[in-house]
C-alpha cells in the first residue's frame, strides 16, 4: 500500500495478495484511531465527511454509505455522490439498483454494492440470517456478482455468508470481495467499531469480535457523572457553593456608592 491515500487502482491491484482491515467508524475520534492503528478502508456516514475528516484520516479510504431509501432517482444518487466525494470519500457504498449502480460509474464514481445479506432487502432472503447455504442461494449471489460487474461497480461487501462460498466467489470475481461474517476467502475484513470496542447494546452479531469494553467504562462514567450531579445539588442546597473563591470581588468603595444609588 502506498503511504499516501489509495487509490480504487491500489485497492484492486491488492486483490488476492494480502487481506485488508475495514471499519464502520460514525465520529471523528474512531476515524483519526482507525487512521493511527493503521486501518486501511473505513464505512462512514457522509454526515462526519469535511476538512475536519481529512485532518482526522487523511490516508484512509474512506467509503460514505448512500443508504437505500434515503435516495429514490438517479440524479438524486449521484448528487449525494458527488456531494461526498468532495467532501473527502474515495468511493460510495451503494445497494440500490443496477441501473443506479451503472449510472453512478458512468459519472465515475467509485461504487461498493452489497451481497448476501442485504439488511435493507433481507425480507427477500428469509430475515437476518446467513444466506448461501443451498447451491440454489450460492448461485443467486454469484449472478448478483456477476451483475455488479456488468454495472461497473468494483467492490461488493459479501455479509453471512458460507466461508467456503464466499471464497469460491471472491476468486472468481474481478471485483474487491470484503467479508462481514463470511470467512478469511475475501479480500478484506470488515467490522462495526461499536462491536469492536464493545460498545454495542443491542444484539451482537456472531462474526463480530469485541477487543475492549468501552460499555465498561461508560457505566462507570455514568456512575460518576451521575455522583457529581447530585453532590452539586447537595451543595447548592446546603450553600456550601458557592464559595468565596467563585465569586466575583468589588471595591468596598464602589458596592457603597451603589447600594447609597439603589437604596435612593
Amino acid at each position: 500500500m502506498k503511504s499516501n491515500r489509495p487509490t480504487v487502482a491500489d485497492i484492486l491491484a491488492l486483490k488476492g495478495k494480502r487481506q485488508l482491515s475495514m471499519l464502520r467508524v460514525v465520529t471523528l475520534e474512531e476515524a483519526e484511531a482507525a487512521e493511527k492503528a493503521g486501518i486501511e478502508m473505513i464505512s462512514v456516514p457522509p454526515a462526519l465527511l469535511g476538512p475536519a475528516f481529512r485532518e482526522a484520516a487523511p490516508s484512509v479510504f474512506a467509503v460514505p454509505g448512500l443508504e437505500y431509501g434515503d435516495f429514490v432517482t438517479t440524479e438524486e444518487y449521484l448528487l449525494a455522490a458527488f456531494k461526498a466525494m468532495r467532501a473527502g470519500g474515495d468511493a460510495v457504498y451503494c445497494a440500490a439498483s443496477l441501473r443506479i449502480i451503472r449510472g453512478l460509474r458512468d459519472e465515475g464514481i467509485p461504487v461498493c454494492s452489497h451481497v448476501g445479506l442485504i439488511p435493507s432487502k433481507a425480507t427477500w432472503t428469509g430475515g437476518f440470517k446467513a444466506v448461501g447455504k443451498t447451491a440454489d442461494s450460492a448461485m443467486a449471489i454469484w449472478n448478483a456478482v456477476r451483475a455488479l460487474e456488468g454495472a461497473g461497480a468494483f467492490a461488493a461487501e459479501i455479509e453471512v455468508v458460507p466461508a467456503e462460498v464466499a471464497s469460491l466467489i471472491s476468486a472468481q470475481t474481478s471485483l474487491f470481495m470484503i467479508s462481514m461474517g463470511a470467512g478469511a476467502g475475501c479480500d478484506a475484513q470488515y467490522l462495526f467499531a461499536d462491536d469492536v470496542l464493545g460498545q454495542n447494546r443491542g444484539h451482537v452479531p456472531r462474526h463480530a469480535k469485541t477487543y475492549r469494553n468501552f460499555n465498561a467504562e461508560f457505566d462507570r462514567l455514568q456512575h460518576e457523572r451521575i455522583a457529581a450531579f447530585r453532590e452539586f445539588r447537595q451543595d447548592v442546597e446546603s450553600g456550601v457553593y458557592p464559595a468565596e473563591p467563585h465569586n466575583v470581588g468589588v471595591a468596598g468603595e464602589e458596592l457603597a456608592r451603589f447600594r447609597d444609588r439603589i437604596n435612593g
